[in-house]
């Protein structure tokens, strides 16, 4: 008798091979048929009408806080994931010397938005080196499992105190401690390394994070301490992908290692032309592992009175008399004629930026992209459109109603209780489409990643991306090509997997981890993102729930049934180099 038998569904089995209806049996943690089952099972679900996919395997988040006092870990587990890998963006939280925390905390929450007063609270520091880290997190069981990355600027923080992002270049000796710490940590189970080159990213008080401007030398020798172990994948955030000094240390370190590069580009200019796509392709000719990685849509943020952002914000009367009100009291007053007056009369950069006239460099401009920012804003509604028309954007809507576009903003930001939100993408839609996004993601050296989970809490809510893939990509796109969904399932899955040395899940085949989803594949939606207040010290987060998952399977147990956490803690720390059972090769 088996543990658990999934009969009837339409299996979309991580292959890339067309679906088929067939049973799934499970025992313990593993998958030990696939097909036409005959015996029993102590359980038995009726997959009839659903589809039963591999467990989504989320490579770029940043739980790096929230897994260690958090076993649930949404929002991602809502949306399939059962794998998720964090300590992306050269940011985490080891290695750590007793009383430098404050200093990690600060520079999580000013490069990935997560309230400080939340990681304050809700982490017991309870390591200092990167595998004692690794042995925290093993120690609590959760829903899904994790695996992290030993991220660049807690190493140099580690090791150069004070000096860490200053214009300090470290000398020989530093450097090969650096090295040392990330093979450490990578030989203890990480996954591989991160590193972050944007200029975006910054700590609270605007200084760039460290790493930034380090030099070859010291990236080559970070990357190169994992040369001779069989894993390890060197993630990089850089604006300057492709660029000949940096594109020559990358393929140097592809070439001498024979580990993988995943490249996440965060300047617009990747998101125009050909460039990321040429990457890729460049890479593949020459055989080597280097994987630019790329969301199902632009990176989005979501203006509102419930999120940390919108255009109103930095008006005098919104700073003297709104921002301190509670959301109820906040909405009565912008109902009344006086602020409504008030507020659409005043001057600030924002308003500025909005009607057009963005500055043209710095900060501002980066934040809020080119001029007529209202007719790249789109009011998001209870069923979210991410491909919108132009005429579907703020000032698209004005236009039709007669009326400014500031006024119409302001008339959606207090409809539903201010519970609306708007999306802004930013770069790769300057044509209204994503077509863009649909050319690189075919590419086979192209990875999905980018959601997020567990960060930008006030601004971004792209936890719910494999949802919004399946969903857009392989049902509900009108404005061009869509995908097979056994295609998306690959790519969700054992692309995910494998490009993470992660051999013993991705598939639905015997042997392997017996990781599942099982979707009403026609009900599957997401929700409008809403605000939540479920943090540590009552901090608050974005979150985006679904319609459609109808039984999530971590390990062999079911970790959620109709959306709801079944209570089942199957989940824990993935260490690089430990899956035994190997994939076939594509």
């Amino acid at each position: 008798m088996r543990d658990l038998i999934i009969r009837g569904g339409t299996i979309v089995d991580g292959t890339g091979e067309a679906p088929f209806v067939g049973d799934v049996a499970i025992d313990g943690d593993r998958i030990v048929e696939v097909g036409k089952v005959t015996g029993q099972g102590r359980r038995e679900i009726d997959a009839t009408g659903l589809i039963v996919t591999p467990g989504w395997v989320d490579i770029h988040t940043h739980y790096d806080g929230q897994a260690t006092w958090d076993a649930v870990m949404a929002p991602s587990s809502w949306h399939g994931v059962t794998t998720a890998i964090m300590g992306n963006c050269g940011v985490g939280f080891a290695p750590v010397r007793p009383g430098a925390q404050e200093f990690l905390i600060e520079l999580m929450e000013g490069v990935e938005d997560i309230p400080g007063s939340a990681l304050a609270e809700g982490i017991d520091w309870k390591w200092e080196s990167f595998p004692e880290y690794l042995d925290a997190l093993e120690a609590k069981p959760r829903a899904i499992d994790i695996g992290a990355h030993v991220p660049h600027a807690s190493v140099r923080a580690y090791v150069l105190g004070d000096r860490c992002n200053t214009d300090y270049q470290p000398n020989a000796a530093e450097i090969a401690e650096m090295a040392a710490i990330v093979r450490e940590g990578v030989e203890a189970g990480a996954l591989g390394f991160s590193t972050s080159r944007t200029l975006l990213h910054k700590d609270l008080k605007g200084v760039h994070m460290p790493g930034t401007f380090a030099g070859s030398d010291e990236m080559l020798a970070l990357g190169l301490s994992m040369k001779g172990l069989k894993h390890g994948v060197f993630e990089m955030v850089s604006d300057h992908l492709g660029d000949d000094d940096e594109w020559m240390w990358v393929k140097g370190f592809a070439q001498e290692t024979g580990l993988p590069v995943t490249l996440v580009a965060t300047s617009a200019g990747a998101y125009e032309g050909n460039k990321m796509y040429n990457i890729a392709e460049e890479s593949r000719r020459h055989g080597m592992d280097i994987r630019p990685q790329i969301a199902g849509r632009p990176t989005g943020v979501l203006h509102g009175l419930t999120s940390s952002f919108h255009v109103f914000l930095a008006s005098p009367t919104w700073k003297t008399t709104l921002a301190q009100l509670s959301l109820e009291d906040r909405l009565a007053a912008m109902k009344t004629p006086e602020i409504r007056a008030a507020l659409l009369s005043e001057d600030s950069p924002l308003i500025r930026a909005a009607i057009g006239e963005a500055p043209t460099d710095g900060p501002l401009a980066t934040a809020l992209g080119a001029s007529s920012l209202l007719w790249r804003i789109f009011p998001l509604g209870e069923r979210p459109n991410y491909e919108p028309d132009r005429e579907q954007s703020v000032a698209g809507l004005a236009e039709a109603a007669g009326v400014t576009p500031l006024e119409m903003m302001y008339d959606l930001l207090i409809r539903d209780g201010g519970r609306e939100l708007f999306y802004q993408p930013l770069g790769g839609y300057v044509t209204y489409n994503f077509d863009f996004f649909r050319k690189n993601m075919q590419h086979p050296n192209v990875l999905f990643g980018l959601s997020d989970g567990g960060a930008h809490c006030g601004v971004i809510a792209d936890a719910g991306m494999p949802t919004f893939i399946l969903t857009h990509w392989a049902r509900d796109r009108v404005k061009g090509e869509k995908f097979p969904l056994e295609f998306l399932v690959r790519k969700l899955t054992s692309d995910t997997a494998r490009a993470y040395g992660l051999n013993d899940r991705g598939q639905l085949k015997p042997g392997l981890m017996a990781d599942l989803n099982l979707i009403d594949f026609d009900a599957l939606r997401l929700h409008r993102p809403e605000a939540v207040h479920d943090l540590p010290a009552g901090g608050r987060r974005l979150v985006q729930r679904a319609d459609g998952y109808r039984y999530t399977v971590k390990s062999g147990q079911v970790t959620f049934e109709d959306g709801e956490f079944t209570g089942a803690l199957p989940g824990g720390l993935v260490r690089g180099g430990r899956e035994a059972v190997i994939l076939e090769p594509a």
